[in-house]
């Protein structure tokens, strides 16, 4: 004898569809959406064998939901997150955009949720809203502000419908660094058995677009910068011919600068007010050509002569590039300062760059140049032997092969011409 079309389970449904039968399940809300979700599954044939397999599946179904709320652990991403933070060893800045991170984003959306109730569809779930809109709006249109007077009027300034804005995939991608190495931790610890976020699929990372300026651009711009004044020219050319990060530049002192055997030692790096190790943590030396040697001399002697006017004695302890902040170069040039200097002065030339350009520039010039790969990757201070280096450059990297494949085709002997 036939069976119904729809035989009900408590929270679950088998339903015949053709010649196949579609299992239901109900399995909760979705903590990002709040919307219902359903685990589900498609049984072939319509027989009572098939029947029998599909009560299998609403079992099965039911035994997975069970588990799942009924965890062993109460653990709640609030206190792994907060956890994970206490005992992760993280630069300053790196733990100040993480805590940001934290408490604008993930608290609000997934920090009560139970750790072990996390998974992958969830995760995904949660990225994919955030890159529709940041702070994850139903949908529907709404007053983003109101003021807060008696008589309120919606045509006040402060008053606006909201604009769904999309969080910027890579900072999506910091989120999910942040969740994951949570849930990394918990693992470790026995409070999950397994991460999700490992295979969560997050945001594609934007490919390396670096636009350096072109050569007649950092003529003008290194031509301007020592028009304003030598020190900061010298500057602007170190950045040049070396390729230093900005942080790497401002904590340079004299001391790390060998101009016998042209040499510039970088060991230490000025991040949020304070000095610390280079960006990867480890040392590395550029050689320096003869220009840049006989300007970085004139400097030296510019900052002694300075010091001994103001009655000091000169060590090779001071900075290079102190800016106006001390005369004494017993400070570093502000970051920010040089940022913001160079932002200026590449304006007023109607220039559109900013100073981590003259980086790209440097490494460009060298590949351009013909230079090895990992030459230039161990010049920008990049590690995994060139592996970023060719990420960032590849298109560079390719012109540079297609010069050497043609440079070799010409030293080829000639083939005897076969039509003859």
């Amino acid at each position: 004898m036939p069976r119904a079309d729809v035989a009900r389970r408590p929270k679950g449904a088998i339903r015949q569809r053709g010649e196949a039968l579609q299992v239901r399940y109900f399995a909760g809300n979705d903590p990002v959406t709040g919307k219902k979700v359903y685990l589900s599954a498609t049984i072939p044939g319509t027989d009572d064998a098939a029947w029998g397999r599909a009560d299998d599946k609403v079992a099965e179904f039911r035994t997975q939901v069970n588990k799942q709320r009924a965890t062993e652990s109460s653990i709640s991403l609030n206190h792994a997150v907060a956890e994970w933070m206490r005992v992760s060893e993280l630069e300053d800045s790196t733990r100040k955009t993480y805590e940001g991170y934290i408490e604008r984003t993930i608290r609000p959306a997934l920090g009560t949720v139970a750790v072990k109730k996390l998974d992958a569809r969830t995760l995904e779930s949660f990225y994919t809203e955030l890159r529709r809109c940041r702070t994850r709006c139903s949908g529907k249109p709404f007053i983003e502000k109101h003021t807060k007077i008696t008589e309120h009027d919606c045509v006040a300034a402060t008053c606006r419908p909201h604009v769904c804005n999309p969080m910027a995939a890579s900072t999506v991608r910091q989120i999910h660094s942040i969740i994951s190495g949570t849930m990394a931790a918990a693992e470790r610890w026995g409070w999950v058995s397994s991460n999700p976020a490992r295979i969560a699929r997050r945001p594609r990372q934007k490919p390396p677009a670096p636009d350096p300026p072109s050569p007649a651009e950092a003529a003008r711009l290194v031509e301007e910068a020592f028009r304003m004044d030598q020190d900061w020219g010298t500057l602007v050319w170190l950045v040049m011919t070396t390729g230093m990060r900005r942080g790497e530049l401002c904590g340079l002192r004299f001391s790390r600068i060998n101009l016998d055997t042209e040499i510039i030692d970088l060991r230490r790096n000025w991040v949020g007010g304070r000095e610390k190790d280079t960006k990867t943590h480890q040392a590395r030396r550029i050689a320096l050509d003869s220009e840049t040697v006989v300007l970085l001399r004139k400097h030296r002697d510019r900052v002694a002569e300075r010091v001994r006017v103001l009655g000091q004695t000169f060590t090779d302890d001071r900075f290079v590039f102190s800016g106006t902040r001390t005369l004494e170069h017993t400070e570093p040039y502000s970051p920010n300062a040089v940022t913001q200097r160079y932002k200026d002065m590449a304006a007023r030339l109607d220039i559109n760059t900013h100073l981590h350009a003259l980086r790209h520039y440097s490494a460009t010039e060298l590949l351009t140049a013909g230079i090895d790969l990992r030459t230039v990757a161990g010049r920008l201070g990049h590690g995994g032997g060139g592996a970023t280096t060719l990420r960032v450059y590849a298109a560079w990297v390719a012109a540079s092969d297609r010069k050497a494949a043609e440079i070799l085709g010409s030293r080829m002997p000639k083939l005897p011409d076969s039509s003859v």
